[in-house]
């Protein structure tokens, strides 16, 4: 199980968001915000860094639509591990 972003691209998890602002607004109904979007993992690594937590990454996206900071991250595991992460990762360094 992927605990940073780093691992879950390495995983090659894919990653959706969506809009979570609900159909009220204190007493009032309204339209419900229907935004959802495929993210780029790379484009996250590259601006978040690798050791970024999946934990917080919702907590840091705001909806481009209607502005709310409610935004639901999914994360999908990939059906089979790439052949990279069956192998035992060697010590770059």
């Amino acid at each position: 199980m992927a605990e940073t972003i780093g691992e879950a691209m390495d995983a090659g998890w894919d990653l959706k968001a969506r809009c979570a602002w609900g159909k009220h607004e204190g007493l009032k109904t309204v339209r419900a915000c229907s935004w959802n979007q495929d993210l780029d993992i790379v484009t996250l690594v590259a601006t978040r860094g690798r050791d970024f937590p999946l934990s917080m990454l919702s907590e840091r996206l705001r909806c481009p639509v209607c502005g709310s900071r409610r935004v639901a991250v999914m994360f999908m595991p990939a059906a089979k591990p790439p052949r990279a992460m069956t192998m035992k990762r060697e010590n770059r360094w």
